[in-house]
């Protein structure tokens, strides 16, 4: 209250120079407090952040494994952590060229001089190891799961909101539409089915996998780099950093993906997964909940009727951009078609360039490696499920007779009771508001 009747005076002030002097007089203090907390929170900052800052000015450029996981570890044991046995046990076991020392002088975690690289290879299996017994990179996997849920969006039985068409446009060579879906949680969704001409399954598969092949015709991203792949499954995880409106900064992604093969069908699944082997940054700023999977098949074509030569896309977005979604949508709406049209000159010149008998890229020999399974297989299996989960719960869907009272009744009888009851207004509409409320419970029931 003073300092709005302060305030008031000086407002009441006869000319403007007078209200902005003591407009500034009273600011003063205020930005001189500001400015001496943040001096002192800085002053007194704990030892974590300078562990921070020593890891950006050093690990930002630096490649070695020993580094960051120096910077992941050292916390552990320097914070209580290593009275715990499990981790006590772990000084046994670290590898030759890791030295320990119970001194609180730096926290007892010392990054020694590397011999040879058999020595960094040892760390860093060790360092791998040990992410994989806090339970850390196993969420990064692209499941089964995975393969399900994009069975039944391209089938259409996913249970979502009903698809609205935005889009149906088409050149010599493809032809595009698009549709939009708005759910209760969560930001829109996007679907289309593109159509190229004279392309088969696996070159589109191998295309859209190539992310050196994509830094050419898609000016949005300006890095990728693979940070683990799988030579049995050809799950990988990729790092993007993609580039935003200059009223956005730019986005990073950790990016899970696998391909799966039914016949010439190819199920290709890309979504954000947890890697807390990458640091999180101010910018470009991370973006977490990613979905990105397409289905690639071979369709009739356009131009020779009764022949297979065309290919079918069938994409399903959905991103967490860190802005308001319907601004998200509007800038969507304009620039979808603007680089849809881009996708097909990328398209033939991919082509050409593998014509022409170029060496496959790491990505692209990666995306030749599927895990294969019987679409008619999984719908039996989806159908068998859901017939023994109706069978183990068939009361689910049943109210208790008891409390299913019909509203009409609870209704009816509150009028009847209030008419017979001659208390005045207020009894009345207590009696009436009591009635609604009942009846509402009996309707969720």
């Amino acid at each position: 209250m003073a300092l709005l009747s302060a305030i008031l005076e000086i407002l009441q002030r006869p000319t403007i120079g007078d209200v902005l002097t003591e407009l500034m007089m009273l600011m003063t203090p205020l930005w001189i407090a500001v400015f001496v907390g943040v001096l002192v929170g800085w002053a007194w900052r704990p030892k974590w952040a300078n562990l921070i800052d020593s890891s950006k000015s050093k690990g930002s450029s630096d490649s070695s494994p020993i580094s960051s996981f120096s910077v992941l570890v050292q916390p552990l044991f320097s914070t209580g952590l290593g009275s715990i046995p499990g981790l006590n046990s772990l000084k046994m076991q670290l590898p030759s060229c890791i030295s320990w020392t119970d001194g609180d002088d730096d926290g007892g975690f010392h990054q020694p001089s590397l011999p040879n690289t058999d020595c960094r290879l040892v760390v860093l299996q060790f360092s791998f190891d040990f992410l994989d017994m806090i339970g850390s990179e196993n969420s990064a996997l692209v499941t089964e799961n995975d393969l399900e849920h994009i069975c039944r969006l391209v089938e259409e039985k996913d249970g979502g909101p009903a698809w609205i068409q935005m889009m149906d446009r088409s050149t010599e060579t493809m032809s595009y539409q698009a549709w939009r879906r708005d759910p209760e949680n969560g930001p829109p969704q996007y679907r289309s089915r593109s159509v190229y001409e004279d392309a088969t399954p696996e070159m589109m598969r191998d295309f859209f996998w190539d992310d050196d092949s994509r830094k050419k015709w898609d000016d949005m991203l300006i890095d990728a780099q693979t940070l683990e792949e799988c030579p049995t499954t050809g799950t990988m995880v990729v790092h993007w950093t993609r580039k935003f409106p200059f009223f956005c900064s730019d986005r990073e992604y950790i990016i899970g993906r696998r391909i799966w093969e039914s016949g010439r069908s190819y199920y290709c699944v890309t979504k954000g997964v947890p890697y807390p082997s990458v640091p999180r940054r101010n910018k470009p700023r991370r973006v977490d909940l990613y979905y990105s999977s397409w289905c690639i098949r071979a369709v009739e074509s356009k131009r020779e009727v009764g022949q297979l030569t065309a290919c079918e896309v069938l994409l399903f977005h959905h991103e967490d951009m860190g802005i308001p979604w319907e601004l998200a949508k509007l800038g969507v709406r304009q620039g979808m078609w603007g680089a849809v049209k881009k996708i097909d000159p990328g398209l033939r010149a991919y082509q050409r360039e593998r014509a022409s008998g170029a060496p496959l890229s790491r990505c692209a020999f990666m995306a030749q490696i599927n895990t294969k399974f019987s679409r008619e297989d999984m719908r039996s299996l989806e159908a068998t499920k859901s017939g023994s989960a109706e069978g183990e719960n068939p009361d689910k869907t049943e109210k208790p007779l008891g409390r299913n009272i019909p509203r009409v009744l609870v209704v009816g009888g509150a009028i009847a009771l209030a008419c017979s009851l001659d208390r005045g207004l207020l009894t009345k509409a207590v009696i009436f508001g009591v009635a609604r409320r009942f009846a509402k419970i009996g309707k969720r029931l």
